[in-house]
């Protein structure tokens, strides 16, 4: 296999790139150790979360030495590994979504999380990364801190050449996880290091589904298929735009790069219509609407919810308006939230840690006849349950208010609130061109202005429209074709 830290699609990288990227793999050797002769084995088990929900089972990479008598065999037939890791909640939710689309098209979707096998220096390496990543994300809330490191970060340091190239060497400290995993069964990486790692570690059949529509080299997993949920990024990742400076690079070969649509969760794209209606119609009864605020997975946007809730107060005391708000596995950013409005205290019903009476709930919140009102608390310890609740509240919400990252592809009319990395500016972007979604609300005056849009207007009624006539383009069936992707390249 030739170095892929030295020539991407073509290019070769300068040999101060190379040696930069050489170093800092010693660097994480020294510091996480060194497992490429570990010999881990491999153990199926059932999903005690999202196991009966989506169809999934674990990979276990358990350390050396391990009996795994009595595992559940591999389906070499009809069996699809979700690569992935806990980097925020994005990852896991598109995770999800193909997760969902296998289950639907008769597959087993095998849930690997390169994030979750503390004893292997992939994780300790991914880990390290993601705590780097957290405390950017909550810096960020200084403007100082964000205009001249995070933005700049998020937007041109990752789309660098130079940067793939590291995470290239990087990647080859995560490929012993791999070592044991039948190397026929077809991946779908929904970060690029899972993809990257399953291609060093001589897997057949990799998908790198990529989650940003700004195009950036961070993102390549050279030797996988790579998908894309925007036409508007597909040109930037076919030339390699701006990733080598001014410097006009060799493009991707064609067959390297698929146009898909959106990741969307089957259950959430079957009931479009359906969804779409009950919206228009509590919108024309005059019913409460339906606000779900759902936090990311750094925690970063409680003061803006903090400013939403109390704007929304007297709405909610009136039967305006109801909210939903998860607060994912962050259950301080709650107990912050009430203490620091003691107002909403009388309008909660909390929902904290049952994720059956969560279920329950969304279930009985599509009722027609079940009329919805107050504040809604949803907490979480397990990170499945934190993530898969916004996707149960999303189907009776009328709007979700989000930051425009991995939900900006979502099939509900949006509200976005304020972006974490200059990245995500292009989610807002393509919502607001598509109709499903408003233009991203820099600042709290533009946010609350957006909520009486939807409160006082047609608005919602405009992007459900919308959402239907995008439906039958296609425009989210991404995950459907992500999965016959993935299969196909086996049965040929």
């Amino acid at each position: 296999m030739s170095d892929k830290a030295k020539v991407i699609f073509g290019n070769i990288m300068p040999e101060s790139v190379y040696k930069k990227a050489v170093r800092t793999k010693e660097k994480n050797m020294r510091k996480f150790g060194d497992d490429s002769k570990a010999d881990y084995p491999i153990r199926i088990t059932e999903n005690a979360y999202i196991g009966e929900s989506l169809g999934v089972k674990n990979i276990e990479v358990l350390p050396e030495g391990t009996d795994v008598s009595g595992s559940i065999p591999f389906d070499v037939e009809k069996g699809l590994i979700v690569g992935n890791i806990r980097m925020g909640f994005g990852h896991y939710r598109i995770s999800m979504a193909m997760a969902s689309c296998a289950k639907y098209l008769g597959y087993t979707p095998y849930w690997m999380d390169l994030n979750s096998y503390p004893h292997t220096t992939c994780t300790k390496v991914i880990s390290a990364q993601n705590d780097l990543y957290s405390l950017g994300s909550r810096l960020s809330k200084n403007p100082i801190f964000n205009k001249f490191v995070w933005e700049p970060i998020n937007y041109e340091g990752f789309r660098a050449l130079s940067y793939n190239a590291a995470d290239q060497k990087n990647a080859e400290l995560m490929a012993p996880v791999y070592r044991n995993v039948p190397k026929d069964i077809p991946v779908i990486g929904t970060h690029v290091w899972p993809a990257q790692a399953a291609i060093h570690a001589g897997m057949k059949y990799v998908v790198n589904a990529i989650p940003d529509n700004w195009p950036m080299a961070l993102h390549f997993s050279e030797g996988s298929v790579h998908t894309i949920q925007c036409r508007n990024a597909y040109m930037g990742y076919r030339i390699l735009n701006g990733m080598n400076k001014n410097a006009v690079c060799k493009p991707m070969p064609q067959n390297d790069l698929v146009y898909t649509g959106h990741y969307i969760d089957h259950e959430l794209v079957s009931n479009i219509e359906a969804d779409c209606a009950a919206r228009v119609s509590r919108k024309q009864n005059k019913k409460a609407l339906r606000f779900l605020l759902t936090i990311g997975g750094a925690g970063a946007q409680k003061e803006i919810f903090a400013d939403i809730i109390r704007y929304l107060l007297p709405k909610i005391a009136s039967g305006e308006a109801a909210l939903y708000v998860n607060v994912g596995d962050y259950k301080q950013v709650w107990l912050d939230l009430k203490k620091e409005i003691p107002e909403m205290n009388a309008h909660i019903t909390e929902h904290l840690g049952d994720f059956k009476e969560t279920e329950k709930f969304a279930m009985e919140a599509l009722d027609s006849t079940n009329e919805v009102t107050g504040i809604h608390g949803f907490y979480h310890e397990n990170i499945f349950e934190a993530v898969y609740c916004t996707n149960l509240l999303m189907r009776s919400c009328d709007v979700l208010v989000t930051k425009p990252s991995e939900l900006a592809f979502y099939p509900v009319p949006k509200l976005f609130i304020k972006r974490v990395g200059k990245h995500e500016m292009w989610g807002a972007i393509h919502s607001a061109e598509v109709g499903d979604g408003t233009l991203e609300c820099r600042d709290i005056p533009h946010t609350l202005q957006m909520l009486d849009q939807f409160l006082d207007t047609e608005l919602l009624n405009e992007m459900c429209e919308n959402i239907i006539e995008n439906k039958k383009a296609g425009l989210y069936d991404g995950a459907y074709k992500v999965v016959k992707l993935a299969m196909d390249m086996k049965s040929k």
